[in-house]
Protein backbone atom coordinates (compact mmCIF):
# COMPACT_ATOMS: atom_id res chain seq x y z
CA UNK A 1 0.00 0.00 0.00
CA UNK A 2 1.46 3.59 -0.91
CA UNK A 3 1.61 5.70 1.83
CA UNK A 4 0.06 9.10 0.97
CA UNK A 5 1.31 12.46 2.04
CA UNK A 6 -0.84 14.11 5.41
CA UNK A 7 -3.38 17.00 4.62
CA UNK A 8 -3.10 19.57 7.15
CA UNK A 9 -6.41 21.26 8.00
CA UNK A 10 -7.47 24.31 10.64
CA UNK A 11 -9.80 23.08 13.24
CA UNK A 12 -12.47 25.18 11.19
CA UNK A 13 -11.78 23.44 7.92
CA UNK A 14 -11.81 19.96 9.56
CA UNK A 15 -15.40 20.52 10.96
CA UNK A 16 -16.40 21.82 7.42
CA UNK A 17 -15.18 19.01 5.66
CA UNK A 18 -17.01 16.74 7.90
CA UNK A 19 -20.21 18.82 7.52
CA UNK A 20 -20.67 18.41 3.91
CA UNK A 21 -19.59 14.61 4.38
CA UNK A 22 -22.58 14.25 6.83
CA UNK A 23 -24.68 16.57 4.38
CA UNK A 24 -23.83 14.10 0.98
CA UNK A 25 -24.52 11.20 3.41
CA UNK A 26 -27.61 11.95 5.29
CA UNK A 27 -29.42 14.08 3.32
CA UNK A 28 -28.58 13.97 -0.59
CA UNK A 29 -28.46 10.53 -0.17
CA UNK A 30 -32.10 10.57 0.83
CA UNK A 31 -32.84 13.44 -2.02
CA UNK A 32 -31.02 11.44 -4.99
CA UNK A 33 -33.10 8.50 -4.07
CA UNK A 34 -36.17 9.84 -3.89
CA UNK A 35 -34.97 11.03 -7.48
CA UNK A 36 -33.89 8.26 -9.14
CA UNK A 37 -37.68 6.44 -7.08
CA UNK A 38 -39.86 9.07 -9.64
CA UNK A 39 -37.56 8.48 -12.50
CA UNK A 40 -38.07 4.70 -12.23
CA UNK A 41 -41.80 5.17 -11.61
CA UNK A 42 -42.11 7.03 -14.79
CA UNK A 43 -41.67 4.02 -17.14
CA UNK A 44 -39.34 3.14 -20.14
CA UNK A 45 -35.54 3.58 -18.23
CA UNK A 46 -34.05 2.53 -21.68
CA UNK A 47 -35.32 6.22 -22.67
CA UNK A 48 -35.57 7.79 -19.43
CA UNK A 49 -33.32 11.23 -19.37
CA UNK A 50 -34.50 11.78 -15.52
CA UNK A 51 -33.13 8.42 -14.63
CA UNK A 52 -29.63 8.65 -16.47
CA UNK A 53 -29.86 12.29 -14.72
CA UNK A 54 -30.15 10.86 -11.42
CA UNK A 55 -28.13 7.80 -11.95
CA UNK A 56 -24.85 10.43 -12.77
CA UNK A 57 -25.90 12.30 -9.83
CA UNK A 58 -25.37 10.28 -7.83
CA UNK A 59 -22.99 8.43 -9.12
CA UNK A 60 -21.03 12.39 -8.71
CA UNK A 61 -21.88 12.22 -4.79
CA UNK A 62 -20.69 8.43 -4.32
CA UNK A 63 -17.11 10.04 -5.58
CA UNK A 64 -17.12 13.16 -3.46
CA UNK A 65 -17.91 11.17 -0.60
CA UNK A 66 -14.86 9.15 -1.14
CA UNK A 67 -13.10 12.07 -2.01
CA UNK A 68 -13.95 13.82 1.88
CA UNK A 69 -13.06 10.44 3.52
CA UNK A 70 -9.99 9.88 1.70
CA UNK A 71 -9.41 13.78 2.79
CA UNK A 72 -10.02 13.30 6.45
CA UNK A 73 -8.34 9.62 6.38
CA UNK A 74 -4.78 11.75 5.61
CA UNK A 75 -6.20 14.71 7.71
CA UNK A 76 -3.86 16.34 10.60
CA UNK A 77 -5.86 19.00 12.54
CA UNK A 78 -2.97 21.91 13.27
CA UNK A 79 -4.38 22.68 17.01
CA UNK A 80 -2.96 26.10 18.41
CA UNK A 81 -2.29 26.69 22.18
CA UNK A 82 -4.38 29.55 23.97
CA UNK A 83 -2.13 32.68 23.68
CA UNK A 84 0.55 30.95 21.07
CA UNK A 85 0.77 34.30 18.67
CA UNK A 86 4.49 34.81 17.75
CA UNK A 87 4.70 33.55 14.14
CA UNK A 88 2.23 33.20 11.30
CA UNK A 89 2.03 29.88 10.22
CA UNK A 90 -0.97 27.53 9.14
CA UNK A 91 -4.40 28.59 10.92
CA UNK A 92 -3.33 32.44 11.81
CA UNK A 93 -4.46 35.40 10.87
CA UNK A 94 -2.74 37.96 10.01
CA UNK A 95 -3.62 41.76 9.61
CA UNK A 96 -1.26 43.57 7.28
CA UNK A 97 -0.97 47.38 6.76
CA UNK A 98 -0.11 48.46 3.01
CA UNK A 99 1.89 51.68 2.04
CA UNK A 100 -1.45 53.30 1.76
CA UNK A 101 -2.43 52.58 5.51
CA UNK A 102 -5.27 50.52 4.60
CA UNK A 103 -5.78 47.35 6.56
CA UNK A 104 -5.82 43.54 4.61
CA UNK A 105 -6.66 40.35 6.34
CA UNK A 106 -5.39 37.03 5.35
CA UNK A 107 -5.71 33.34 7.01
CA UNK A 108 -3.22 31.18 6.58
CA UNK A 109 -5.24 27.85 6.09
CA UNK A 110 -4.33 24.29 4.10
CA UNK A 111 -4.74 23.73 0.52
CA UNK A 112 -8.04 21.98 0.45
CA UNK A 113 -9.35 24.94 2.80
CA UNK A 114 -8.11 28.12 0.28
CA UNK A 115 -10.98 30.39 -0.67
CA UNK A 116 -9.06 33.68 -2.18
CA UNK A 117 -12.24 35.10 -2.08
CA UNK A 118 -12.55 34.67 1.78
CA UNK A 119 -9.17 36.07 2.23
CA UNK A 120 -7.88 31.81 2.97
CA UNK A 121 -4.83 31.45 1.57
CA UNK A 122 -2.96 28.32 1.03
CA UNK A 123 0.55 28.30 3.07
CA UNK A 124 1.95 26.14 0.29
CA UNK A 125 1.16 29.14 -2.67
CA UNK A 126 3.66 31.64 -3.09
CA UNK A 127 1.73 34.81 -1.13
CA UNK A 128 0.94 32.19 2.13
CA UNK A 129 4.80 30.70 2.11
CA UNK A 130 6.16 34.53 1.52
CA UNK A 131 3.84 35.00 4.86
CA UNK A 132 4.61 31.89 6.97
CA UNK A 133 7.33 32.55 9.71
CA UNK A 134 6.46 36.74 10.15
CA UNK A 135 5.87 38.12 12.89
CA UNK A 136 3.61 41.26 14.06
CA UNK A 137 6.42 44.31 12.80
CA UNK A 138 7.93 42.44 9.85
CA UNK A 139 7.48 43.15 6.71
CA UNK A 140 7.19 41.32 3.91
CA UNK A 141 6.93 42.42 0.05
CA UNK A 142 3.89 40.22 -1.62
CA UNK A 143 3.30 40.24 -5.28
CA UNK A 144 0.00 41.26 -6.30
CA UNK A 145 -1.69 41.65 -9.44
CA UNK A 146 1.91 41.86 -10.87
CA UNK A 147 2.93 44.54 -8.62
CA UNK A 148 5.08 43.99 -5.48
CA UNK A 149 3.95 45.57 -2.47
CA UNK A 150 5.85 46.34 0.62
CA UNK A 151 3.19 45.35 3.63
CA UNK A 152 3.87 45.95 7.65
CA UNK A 153 2.69 42.39 9.98
CA UNK A 154 0.58 44.35 12.16
CA UNK A 155 -0.65 41.46 14.04
CA UNK A 156 -0.51 37.84 14.10
CA UNK A 157 -3.48 35.77 16.13
CA UNK A 158 -4.94 32.02 16.18
CA UNK A 159 -8.83 32.64 16.53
Amino acid sequence: MVERDPIYLTPKGMAKIQEELRYLKEEKRQELSEYMGSAIADGDLRESAAYDEARMLQSENEMRIADLEELLHRAVVIEVEEGDNATARLGASLSLEGPDGNEVVFNLVGTHEADVLEGKISDESPLGRSLVGRSAGDSVQLELGGNAVKYLVKDVRFE
